[in-house]
This record gives C-alpha cells, structure tokens and sequence, in this order.
C-alpha cells in the first residue's frame, strides 16, 4: 500500500459535526478571551478569578462527564450541554446589556460555561469513533487537531478586535448565535450502528471508577495514557509560559516573541492536517509510533534553547526552533490521539478520554509550576534544556514499547 497516497474522503457526517462542533468552540473561545479582557480591566485578582473557575470543573467533572456520556449518550449529553450554553451565552449577553460587566456577572458565567464545558469535554472527544469507521479515525483525529490549533490561534486576536470594537454584550451575542449553528448540527448527525452506551439495568449508579478498570485491564492504554501525560506535561508548556520567559530574558518585546510562539502553533497545525490528507503510515496505532514526533519536539527545545540571544540570528534560530517543536507536538499527537481513542471499547469511549483529558491536565499543571520556577532561579534555557532531555527520554520510552 502507498502510505503517500491521499486517502478517500471522510463521511460527510463527520464532517458536518466537526464543523458545527468547530464554529461553536471559536464562539466559546472569543468569548472566553473577551470575559478575561474585561476582567482585567476589574483588577488582577478578578481576572484571575476568571480564569481559575472556567477551569477548576475540568478537575472536577471530567470523569462525571465520561460516565454520563456512555450511560445516556455521548451525542444525548451534548445537545443538552449546548442547549444549556446557548442559554447561558444568551442570559450573560442581557446581562452586560442591562448590568455591563459587574464583577459577579464575568465570575458565575465564567463558572457555568466551564462547568458545561467540561462536563461534554469527554463526549465531544470520543464523537470522531462514534462517527467514523475505525480504519479511518487517524485522519480524523488528526483533521480535529488542525482545526483546534486554527481555532486557538484566530481565536485571541479577534476577541481583541471584537470587544473593542463592538463591546461585550455583542460577543456575547454572537457566541450564543455559533453555539445554536453547532447545536442544530447536534441534532441532524447521527452515530453509526453499533453499541455505543452502557447497559443501565441493574447499575443505577454512574459506575466513575469503570474508566480506570478499562485502561487498567487493556494493555495499550496502559502503556498510552502515561505517555500521553508525560508528552502534554512537557510540551504545553513550552509556547505559554517559557517562550514568553525566553523572550523577556532575551529583550525581543512583544512582538518577536509572539512570532516564536505562533511558529510552535503553526508547526503543529501543519502536520496535524498533513496526516488528515495521508494513509495511516506503517506502525500507526502502537504506542512506539508516537516516539517520533517527541523526538522532534525535543530538537525544536533544543532549539530554543541554543536561539536565547538578543541579536537576529538567535531569533531566526527561536523561531525554526518553535515551528519545529509544533511539528513535533501535532505528530506525537497524530499518532498517539488514534490509539487512546481505539483502545478504547465502544461502551467506555467516552470514560476513556476522560482519564485522557484529566491525565494530561494534572500533569501539565505540575510541569508548569515546577518549569516557572527553574526558569526564574536559573534561566529560561535551563527549563528549556530539561524539556528536551525530558522528550528525548520520552521518545526512547516510546520506542521501545512493544506494539498491540
């Protein structure tokens, strides 16, 4: 087979989920940029506030979310949840309208939408294998990648350009308008055939523990899941918190360190849709498959790392070596994303990537905090040259896993 060759066109169900799911997540994502930009403008403390209780129900409500979404339905779980957005959206738009934005207001909404949000974060993660056949999910996985990482990057600028220049209240507005276009879409997709939720007869209860019983007793996903936190801890730092600490330690400005970190989201995009045009190569869907794209990650570290400097060949070297960390973290994810979600039994889909998402989070916010303070007792380059070291020994780790 030629590994090279495009591959035959997703089914069109797929693609119409995806791309109301896209449209109501960039509505959710301008407006979650937009609530923090009025937050600031309230004083630190309320900004962090609102940024601490969008995200604090993940840590919460992940797992809740799994176990409901395959005890009820993961599409069932989300058209509730977008229901319930498209109200919240459309509640804080008259609000701000009536109230402007009180302190109060930005605190509960941030709180409901990201305990809506995190509540269908694991249905929204196992819906490509709910809609497409298992031969074909590397592709879409990778397809959803892309267009995450676009939604990421569009996302900021234009909530900065929106509440400026029309006000918060109408981006509230127009998120409540994108979440109802995914909603609709909700509710026209269907699944594909097959055992999708757990039976309910004599198991009235939510079954929470049933995820950890699944990864426990299937060996892929015991040797993913741990790889997979290991990755994101390392890598998702690297573009939020040491490029910027880099930047400021090397006196680039905004600016230049802007165009460091947008090079790490690029990288990622662009081979996250290279492998939504291809074949899945050979090795795909094995742990040791993913060995390559932290083996790449952890050049584009190195990278950075040896690119700290004030002068314009260090930059040029910062930026190669962003981009090159972005291709290294969208293939690790490419090859891996497919066999967290395959693994996985049809009847525990969406328990699984709960543990996924919880699994990455945890460790991420760790890394962070331990990398934050290395790079400011030693220096950026320090953290960044642990980062690598930690990539390269995860790559080997990779490699050497045998395959399922």
């Amino acid at each position: 087979m030629n590994v090279d060759a495009p591959a035959r066109a997703l089914p069109r169900p797929y693609l119409a989920w995806l791309g109301g799911f896209t449209v109501g997540r960039f509505g959710e994502a301008v407006l979650a940029f937009a609530l923090g930009w009025a937050a600031s403008g309230l004083g630190g403390t309320t900004a962090a506030l609102v940024l601490t209780l969008h995200g604090v129900p993940r840590l919460v409500l992940l797992v809740v979310g799994g176990a409901v979404a395959d005890r009820v339905g993961a599409r069932r779980l989300l058209v509730a949840g977008e229901a319930a957005l498209l109200v919240a959206t459309a509640l804080l738009a008259l609000t701000l309208a009536r109230w402007g934005p009180a302190t109060w207001a930005l605190l509960t909404s941030s709180l409901v939408l990201g305990a809506v949000t995190a509540l269908c974060l694991p249905a929204s993660g196992s819906m490509p294998r709910r809609l497409v056949p298992d031969e074909q999910l590397p592709r879409a996985l990778a397809l959803r990648q892309g267009v995450g990482q676009v939604v990421l990057m569009a996302a900021a600028p234009l909530g900065g350009v929106l509440v400026g220049a029309t006000g918060l209240a109408a981006v509230a507005w127009g998120a409540a308008v994108l979440v109802g276009v995914s909603l609709v879409v909700l509710v026209a997709v269907r699944e594909l055939p097959g055992p999708t939720t757990v039976a309910t007869v004599g198991a009235p209860r939510l079954g929470l523990a049933e995820g950890w019983r699944v990864v426990v007793a299937t060996p892929l996903l015991r040797r993913a899941l741990p790889l997979a936190g290991a990755g994101a801890a390392l890598a998702l730092p690297v573009p939020s918190l040491l490029v910027p600490l880099l930047g400021r330690a090397s006196g680039w400005g905004p600016g230049p360190t802007g165009l460091v970190a947008g090079a790490v989201g690029v990288g990622a995009i662009c081979a996250a849709l290279h492998a939504a045009r291809r074949r899945a190569p050979a090795g795909a869907g094995t742990v040791a498959s993913a060995a390559t794209g932290l083996a790449v990650s952890a050049v584009g570290a190195a990278l950075l790392t040896a690119g700290s400097g004030a002068d314009g060949s260090a930059l040029v070297v910062s930026v190669v070596g962003g981009a090159t960390s972005g291709v290294g973290n969208g293939m690790f994810a490419a090859r891996l994303a497919p066999v967290l979600l395959g693994a996985a039994p049809r009847t525990h889909l969406a328990r699984v990537q709960a543990l996924v998402s919880l699994g990455q989070l945890v460790p991420a916010l760790v890394t962070t905090t331990v990398l934050g303070a290395l790079a400011e007792r030693a220096s950026p380059g320090w953290a960044l040259g642990v980062v690598a070291l930690g990539l390269a020994s995860c790559a080997t780790w990779a490699r050497r896993s045998s395959t399922a």
